[in-house]
């Protein structure tokens, strides 16, 4: 039985002269900008005219590039080494894939290799762990509309969501507690649980990431055996979610990172920072929150500023993967959180599995 397990995530450019490209690529997708063709057209054009030289000058302080291929790539071969492992496979045979949603390799021409790979089921396994209309959405509706238009017929299954998979929540709690400890010297830290933004409308009209944010949070926290969570950018308990990334006029999902940052640095206590929605690091990790941040927090008196790697290829997310993988497989069936079942709260209606 061969098993194509495709890999979904963002995708980032690979050079200074994809930036452009690449932005308008994003700003082309109806699910980040709602508006008809060609209006939808017009606006992608203008806004990538108008970031892509801000945009540039980040990649910069990167090496002119996004890592985010190299270390997917780096996942999907450590998933192939399990899964395909001697006397750990049941006789089956996996090969992954990975997809970028809006820079090579592009879902057609990755479409395009699984046909010719002539799998007998194809699973897709999105690299978000939790579920948005803006990522995971996408990315599946884009596949299943070139997988018809490339005759691609092998059965397909997906997983939706897994924001508290028990080996990325293991992954993330082992790599926090090691920042914990080194923080612990400088007073008592506070961890600030960041995730990538998402304007408030979207989330008002059913999108459950939220949702999914927090859960993940939660259990870390609880993994991590944290106590008080805090609602706001100030507090004295010992985490917080916040959102970082936020751009145009609209009125996005807060607190907000840097805010939150500030507050926590003028109480005189460590800032550590997880990055929760990402499993590898790009620009928002490596620009974002090491070098803006984190002069944002020095600036404001941080006792200390650290901030905790992305899983990557740690060893209990990639069993993590692994398990869910074949537990996708043996039940047939779109699955959500490693659960079988929806998590979404009933004002979701955008989860998939309602």
């Amino acid at each position: 039985m061969k098993t194509a397990l495709v890999l979904f995530n963002l995708g980032g450019p690979d050079s200074p002269q994809a930036v452009r490209p690449f932005l308008f690529n994003l700003f082309s997708d109806p699910a980040i900008i709602g508006l008809p063709q060609p209006l939808r057209y017009l606006v992608a054009r203008l806004i990538s005219g108008r970031r892509y030289k801000i945009a540039q000058t980040i990649y910069d302080k990167i090496g002119g590039r996004s890592p985010i291929l190299p270390q997917t790539e780096d996942q999907a071969r450590a998933l192939d080494a399990v899964l395909n492992a001697s006397g750990g496979n049941g006789g089956n045979e996996w090969k992954s894939f990975v997809c970028m949603r809006y820079w090579h390799p592009r879902a057609d021409a990755v479409v395009r290799a699984v046909r010719d790979w002539q799998p007998d089921r194809v699973l897709l396994l999105p690299l978000y762990p939790q579920f948005s209309t803006t990522t995971t959405a996408s990315s599946l509706r884009e596949w299943h509309r070139l997988a018809v238009a490339h005759k691609l017929a092998a059965p397909t299954q997906a997983v939706c969501c897994w924001p508290v998979l028990d080996g990325f929540v293991g992954a993330m709690a082992e790599l926090t507690q090691k920042a914990l400890a080194e923080a612990a010297g400088h007073g008592r830290p506070r961890v600030l649980f960041s995730a990538h933004g998402l304007p408030e409308k979207i989330v008002q009209a059913g999108d459950p990431y939220a949702d999914h944010v927090e859960a993940s949070a939660r259990a870390i926290a609880q993994r991590l055996g944290l106590g008080r969570q805090d609602a706001t950018a100030e507090g004295e308990g010992d985490w917080v979610v916040c959102y970082q990334s936020r751009v145009g006029p609209l009125k996005w999902l807060g607190p907000y990172t840097e805010q939150t940052i500030v507050a926590t640095a003028r109480s005189g206590r460590p800032v550590v920072v997880v990055p929760l929605a990402f499993v590898s690091e790009h620009s928002e990790t490596l620009v974002e929150l090491d070098i803006e941040y984190r002069h944002l927090a020095e600036q404001n008196g941080a006792s200390a500023y650290l901030r905790v790697p992305t899983a990557q290829t740690h060893p209990a997310f990639i069993a993590g993967l692994v398990g869910l993988a074949r537990q996708a497989v043996a039940g047939g069936q779109t699955i959500a959180a490693a659960e079988g079942a929806r998590r979404c709260g009933t004002e979701s209606n955008a989860c998939p599995m309602r």
